[in-house]
């Protein structure tokens, strides 16, 4: 009946569960810039499965294993994540039937807790004990990763109740394979909890029959017969026994590995003496007359091991990466008894653990056995030297040097013990150094990675970046044939955009601006005059709340609404307190604001009040006389409590700000602080700056301060805006359109926009915003550099970018290319030193290069006075200031959400609740968490309740800021806050133990949001179409929506004022850089006196670590790609001004921020800058004089996808799309078949539509409404050809590889990542036996030792990631290599979503969304993505094309408006075009 139940469980789980859920999985990046509030679990069986499963890995390698298992934990370490591991009791029990496993399995967990300083945990019996309850409730982690496949059936249905059970604990899930990494991230499957999965489990795991099921899964009566359960307790009789004696005879303590050899040998053989005596001991049941070692041949088999056992503590790791590779495998009659051995070392390492008065040595416990080591030595004796192990030739002749049988010498282990290793460790020492061989040994040769010579370049300006790198490398001759071969091809030149069918200087060209220009074409005129309408509109909702940037009268912000349970409690005479408030308001009001027109009767008028209050001392401060003016009783007036304590407690929000009262003449609408002032003092002076202030701080000012400055002193110069998202710009440019209006004399726009979908006015206006790529786009454009001259001031906004996961390295171009000033604005940087320094660095180079222009053209300029005057002015443009400020306007305060008893409560939480002893140790209270008033009197109460002895310094009444003071100012509070914190360091140190719904009439859901916003209601995220967002921000900010739910959307700079923000739910993308982006649009200066910041249904521990994590730190990215240095060498070789374009291309090349004082890097990079030469050069890109030829304009304009650029244009060079593209031979123009089509996108889906799928999707079976959902593989003539271009990259980069692996720090090879265990040393070279095992003559110089001791070699490079040496800092993303067939480390294969392509068949979003476990935003916004990539291709072609009928072409052409047509149907018109 268990069975039949478990069975149908099983069939339940999968059908309804896992095929359900398992399409939810989404490659995210698992660890954000706030690292410390991403705590998260690995589960440690899932670990050890993964990492055994690693197709690098060769059976019985133990340090092999480990060091991939190091390499995972340190990848993590590396990127600064906090993370526990957790080993469940039960698991062990499945493992029971695979010693070998079970084994390692005891290894790694002692390994971890003895070696590293790794959090792991072994005391929870299975993930449904109570303990793990309460553990998951108390830490609450980010995520877990699982892996969903076991060992064994069994442990996969185990695995699979663990990932759903976490789900149903809303805890994210992320699968342990599939994961890829890259400098600064990690990417991973991961499936967010949602309710179906709470249901499920609630529905069918909480059952009692799967309660029983679960049980039966883990206990021993499942998995172990009779005969293992008899033969573990025989072993762990016999290990007990010798374990004592072997404490007696080494009293002082001994290694884990001679320990564990000793042991096992010994007990081993005498229970395998007992099974033949006819002690029935064995595994597994005899069937038949199985043929079985003999006691001499197992003797011999121990034998040999102690020899590998002493070989791995004599030879250091470097020898033993030479052994040699034979092709040989153990007989199967020796398993039983390899198992036998493994066995017993679970048994000792078991018993070694409850031993806690023996002295053990556990730092070579990963290094236990070497199974090929121990073949290797085998195969010696048996094939190639049949004389025997205990056999030599040395000077004195022939002899046997044991006096004793081995097998005697194992049964009696009082001898056995020295002898099995001690004395064949002196033995190796003192006379294996004479052997002679009888036969040589066969191997079996790879072929090489070949060292290809390098193609000789005639550029000066490769010979001044790589000169000094290019005398170590071989170079081919002119006459050698390679050279010889290399094709003329037609010389490129770019000159025209590829999204439209017009060059990019149309708009530049139009300068002649004439308001009739347009005149005949009404249509276009009236959508014109409606474009920028808008833009006023949209704008004046912009500024319209924000005429004054100062706080003249505000009401005061109600609290939040009682609730029935709250309203039980009754404050003390509430209606007198608020009196008190407004008396004192108005207090503040004649003192803070009047005092100059103070009286004496005045004064006794505020004296008595302060006296009806109780506040004596201020009111006698006021006037001595004032208790001669009060007689009667006013105890019932008084707030019993201090002045200090009651202004703090209560008017927090009220408090003055210590503002400046001096107008600034540059400032019109308010009156700007110092720091402020700062800023517009950077763009007088045409400086640069960092400038890092709290979201809401007005720090953006300074941005249209800098627009104004260059609008009203120039008609030519440009002021460039740079914004990480679209959304973001439309803010920018409705806000220039409703500031500034210029005529200008020649014409033109005074705003463009440039993004990769939409643009105007690039090139005639005065003020440009973009985004990054596209602002790249023009830098590196050759023949627009008298543009970009023009450019006076680049702003950069949210620079923080510069850290993120996508695009990164684009932002770092920008900022290294740009010869003039800028303003690095963001909120949230912990390390804007470095930032600034590395700029400051860039800027210096800039300044070294005007230096030597301005001496080359000396001579030209006859005026030194002008010489002069240039020289005063451009100087100051070379400054990088660093302007931090970090106070926030407003306070926020937090409050928790949650239901009790069928009641909604809002609970205040105090920030300090979220901190703990260690984390303030670890990393200190975070710089911007801050307290209102009121909480910093509510930590000091706290702090007295907690330390009633304490010293009163830190009484308001009697703190120095605040004694004898009527009004208290807001710095008053800050530094009563900052004294406080101070004072809990020092506490800790001494106790560490302590017309616009118009707008979106064509969209996609201009219904729904009509409806919606008729009910003040709306909603804001990513997928969603510009216009929309841009019509549910309006409606907000002029007060007609009062409550938005967004996603991220808003974090980045989206001007959205409201009075609060409220998290609801959990989710992995909610982390503290999210957290702390959104709450600060609660609150706005100008808007609120106080932010309100709720959580709801967020769990406790995760409010925590939202709040006390600090601030990112920015880290470089790789900042190089085949691509880029295409685009760069166009740039030299085809700018108008090759000067200034060579300055650019280096000041990328030099100062790329992953290289900033790193030599090392930095050549690394020059030789990874030769070798995309190289690459360019053999495919035709790029002639020998780096000219660019051929296809390269098709290359650049579809560098987004690298590789599949370059295996697209080798598809075109093959003739493959035209011998594919055959129209149908009908009259009139061509027309292509449905099939040819369908071809065209199978191949573009393979190339650009590259989003995988985890590798279990073929393990659960699942039938699809309309779609394929697993994407074909190419076609073979196309696969043939995509294989052809990576057997070029692995020659090209192997040859790479090979050269940088010298930059490696080998001291750091040869230790472990993580625990730093070291197994270098002197190399043994007398020893001719060594020398025969270990002869090296395989290459592995780039690959890590550790991986050696798998067999593997330079040749498999390409194959398989995680073996190349790991100091040298490169990926295997930054190779361009096409993965054809992509596999995980463990072997299985992610297969492609064929999304792209299904979607050309059926034409249904909602289809697409369902079957393909993507929502409609995201699943639209990649729909789109293809169809502009179709477009683009299209356009290229066309332009690279003489003949407008080429079938390709053509073919192209079609595909593109049936895709768009499928896309946008009826809308195509209106709504795409618009």
């Amino acid at each position: 009946l268990l069975l039949t139940l478990y069975l149908l469980f099983l069939t339940d789980l999968q059908m309804n569960a896992f095929t359900k859920f398992l399409f939810l999985f989404r490659n995210v990046s698992l660890l954000k810039d706030f690292i410390e509030s991403e705590f998260f679990l690995i589960d440690g069986d899932s670990l050890f499965i993964t990492c055994m499963w690693n197709k690098t890995l060769k059976k019985g390698q133990n340090l092999h294993f480990f060091y991939i298992v190091e390499q995972f934990l340190h990848n993590f370490n590396q990127k600064d994540a906090r993370y526990v591991i957790v080993f469940f009791k039960d698991i062990e029990n499945i493992f029971f039937n695979h010693p070998k496993l079970l084994s390692l399995r005891t290894a790694l967990i002692q390994h971890l807790e003895h070696n590293t300083q790794v959090p792991i945990h072994t005391e929870f019996s299975s993930c449904l004990s109570p303990e793990w309850e309460i553990f998951l409730k108390e830490s609450y982690p980010y995520f877990l990763i699982v892996s969903d496949e076991g060992i064994t059936s069994r442990q996969t249905d185990y695995l699979n109740i663990f990932i759903l059970h976490a789900l149903q604990k809303k805890i994210n899930v992320v699968l342990a394979s599939g994961q890829e990494t890259n400098m600064l991230r990690i990417f991973g499957y991961q499936v967010q909890p949602l309710y179906s999965h709470w249901k499920f489990f609630e529905q069918v795991c909480f059952s009692f029959p799967f309660y029983m099921i679960l049980i039966s899964l883990c206990e021993n009566c499942l998995f172990m017969p009779l005969a293992l359960l008899s033969i573990g307790k025989l072993f762990y009789f016999f290990v007990h026994q010798t374990m004592s004696l072997l404490r007696n005879m080494w009293p002082e303590g001994a290694d884990i590995k001679s320990i564990v050899c000793s042991l096992s040998c010994s007990v081993v053989l005498k229970t395998y003496k007992n099974m033949i005596d006819g002690v029935e001991t064995s595994e597994e049941p005899r069937e038949g007359k199985e043929e079985t070692l003999t006691l001499e041949e197992a003797a011999d088999l121990c034998r040999m091991l102690c020899l590998s056992v002493a070989f791995l503590q004599l030879l250091p790791l470097s020898q033993r990466a030479k052994s040699r590779i034979i092709h040989c495998n153990w007989k199967k009659k020796l398993s039983p008894f390899i198992r036998m051995l493994k066995r017993c070392e679970f048994f000792i390492l078991k018993e070694i653990k409850t031993i806690s008065q023996w002295k053990v040595d556990f730092t070579f416990l990963p290094d236990l056995t070497d199974n090929l080591l121990w073949k290797n030595i085998a195969y010696y004796y048996e094939v190639e030297n049949c004389t025997g192990i205990y056999h030599f030739d040395c000077n004195e002749g022939r002899k046997t040097y044991f006096t004793s049988s081995p097998l005697e010498l194992s049964l009696d282990f009082r001898i056995t013990c020295r002898s099995s290793i001690f004395f064949l460790l002196f033995y190796i020492i003192v006379v294996i150094a004479n052997i002679n061989f009888v036969s040589q040994f066969f191997q079996v040769h790879k072929p090489e990675i070949p060292k290809l010579g390098l193609i000789p370049l005639t550029s000066q300006f490769v010979e001044d970046y790589v000169g000094d790198t290019l005398g170590d490398l071989p170079f081919l001759s002119n006459v050698d044939p390679s050279i010889i071969s290399l094709s003329k091809r037609k010389e490129f030149d770019e000159r025209k955009h590829w999204h439209s069918n017009r060059p990019l200087d149309d708009d530049y060209r139009n300068t002649n601006f004439n308001n009739n220009a347009n005149s005949k074409d009404s249509k276009k005129q009236r959508e014109v005059q409606k474009l920028y309408h808008f833009y006023h509109v949209f704008g004046e909702s912009l500024n319209g709340r924000h005429r004054s940037m100062r706080i003249v009268n505000q009401v005061t912000a109600p609290l939040p609404t009682k609730t029935s349970q709250q309203k039980k409690i009754k404050s003390k005479n509430p209606k007198d307190i608020n009196i008190a408030v407004q008396l004192m308001k108005r207090v503040h009001m004649i003192l803070g604001k009047y005092p100059q027109f103070m009286k004496e009767r005045h004064r006794k008028k505020l004296a008595k009040c302060l006296k009806y209050l109780g506040f004596d001392n201020l009111a006698e401060s006021l006037y001595s006389e004032v208790k001669n003016l009060v007689t009667e009783d006013i105890s019932k007036y008084s707030v019993h409590m201090g002045a200090a304590r009651f202004q703090l407690s209560y008017m927090g929000h009220y408090l003055f700000r210590e503002e400046r009262s001096d107008p600034d003449p540059r400032v019109h609408h308010f009156i700007p602080d110092t720091w402020q002032r700062e800023l517009l003092d950077v763009v007088d002076n045409n400086e640069s700056a960092v400038i890092v202030a709290p979201t809401s701080s007005g720090k953006t000012y300074v941005s249209y301060y800098c627009m104004e400055k260059i609008l009203k002193t120039s008609d030519e110069g440009v002021v460039v805006y740079v914004s990480p998202t679209k959304a973001l710009i439309n803010q920018v440019v409705g806000t220039v359109y409703s500031v500034f209006n210029k005529r200008r004399s020649k014409g033109g726009a005074i705003c463009g926009v440039f993004t990769r979908d939409y643009r105007h006015d690039v090139m005639n206006s005065q003020i440009l915003v973009t985004v990054p790529q596209c602002l790249e786009i023009l830098l590196l454009s050759p023949h627009h550099q008298k543009w970009v001259k023009r450019i006076k001031y680049v702003i950069f906004d949210e620079v923080h970018c510069l850290g993120g996961e996508i695009g990164a390295e684009v932002w770092e171009h920008l900022l290294v290319m740009i010869r003039c000033p800028f303003l690095a604005l963001s909120a949230t940087i912990s390390n804007p030193e470095y930032l600034t320094e590395w700029l400051a660095s860039v800027k210096r180079y800039w300044q070294s290069f005007e230096s030597m222009i301005d001496k080359s053209t000396s001579s030209k300029i006859t005026l030194k006075g002008s010489k002069q005057n240039l020289s005063k002015t451009e100087k100051p443009s070379y400054r990088v200031r660093l302007v931090l400020y970090k106070e926030r306007y407003n306070d926020l305060e937090k409050y928790v959400c949650s239901l009790k008893d069928d009641d909604f409560l809002i609970s205040h939480y105090h920030p300090c609740a979220a901190l703990t002893v260690n984390h303030i140790e670890k990393y200190g209270i975070p710089s911007d968490l801050g307290f209102s008033p009121r909480e910093s009197i509510q930590l000091y109460d706290a702090m007295v309740q907690v330390w009633p002895e304490w010293p009163r310094d830190f009484e308001p009444e009697e703190f120095s800021c605040f004694k004898e003071k009527v009004v208290i100012m807001k710095t008053d509070s800050k530094k009563y806050e900052e004294e406080l914190k101070k004072e809990i360091i020092n506490w800790i140190h001494l106790d560490r133990d302590k017309v616009i719904l118009h707008r979106i009439k064509y969209g996609r859901n201009a219904s729904a949001l009509k409806a919606l916003a008729a009910q003040g209601i709306g909603y804001h995220h990513s997928s969603m179409q510009y216009k929309e967002r841009q019509v549910v921000e309006m409606l907000f900010r002029l007060g007609y929506i009062k409550v938005v739910t967004a996603t991220g959307s808003l974090a980045l700079g989206i001007n959205m004022p409201c009075k609060s923000v409220i998290f609801t739910e959990d989710s992995v993308f909610l982390d503290a850089l999210n957290f702390r982006q959104m709450s600060g649009r609660a609150g706005r200066r100008g808007e609120d006196l106080i932010g309100n910041v709720f959580f709801y249904d967020i769990p406790l521990p995760k409010v925590q670590r939202l709040l006390k994590s600090n601030v990112p730190q920015l880290r470089g990215q790789f900042p190089l790609s085949i691509s880029l240095v295409l685009r760069l060498m166009i740039l030299v070789m085809k700018a108008d001004d090759k000067e200034d374009a060579k300055a650019k291309v280096l000041s990328v090349l030099q100062h790329s921020m992953m290289s900033f004082n790193q030599p090392k890097m930095k050549h690394m990079l020059k030789v990874y800058f030769i070798f995309s030469l190289q690459f360019l050069v053999r495919e035709g890109y790029l002639d020998q004089e780096c000219i660019p030829r051929g296809f390269s304009g098709l290359a650049i304009h579809l560098h987004y996808h690298e590789p599949s650029n370059f295996v697209f244009i080798s598809f075109l060079e093959k003739g493959l799309f035209h011998k594919l593209c055959q129209p149908m031979k009908l009259k009139g123009p061509k027309v292509f078949s449905e099939n040819v089509m369908e071809t065209l996108v199978l191949v573009l889906a393979n190339l650009f539509g590259r989003r995988y799928l985890p590798s279990c999707v073929k393990r659960y079976k699942r039938t699809f409404s309309q779609s394929k959902v697993i994407l074909n593989d190419l076609p073979k003539e196309f696969a043939a050809a995509a294989e052809e271009y990576n057997h070029k990259i692995e020659n090209d980069f192997g040859s790479f590889l090979l050269i940088i692996s010298e930059l490696a720090d080998m001291k750091k090879e040869y230790q472990l990542p993580l625990s730093e265990i070291d197994f270098s040393g002197e190399e043994c070279r007398d020893s001719e036996l060594v020398s025969h095992l270990m002869p090296g003559m395989e290459n592995r110089t780039a690959v890590s030792p550790f991986a050696c001791l798998s067999e593997i070699t330079d040749q498999d490079l390409f194959n398989i990631d995680m073996i190349v040496l790991r100091t040298i800092d490169v990926h295997d993303k930054n190779a361009p290599y096409f993965w054809l067939k992509k596999f995980d480390r463990d072997g299985s294969r992610h297969h492609l979503n064929a999304y792209a392509f299904d979607f050309y068949k059926h034409g249904s979003m909602a289809a697409l969304a369902l079957d393909n476990g993507l929502n409609k935003g995201d699943a639209f916004a990649a729909i789109k993505d293809f169809g502009l990539l179709i477009q683009a291709i299209r356009i290229s072609l066309a332009e690279l094309c003489d003949d407008e009928q080429d079938d390709v072409v053509l073919a192209f052409g079609q595909l593109s408006d049936a895709y768009c047509k499928k896309i946008w149907g009826k809308e195509k018109e209106q709504s795409h075009r618009s």
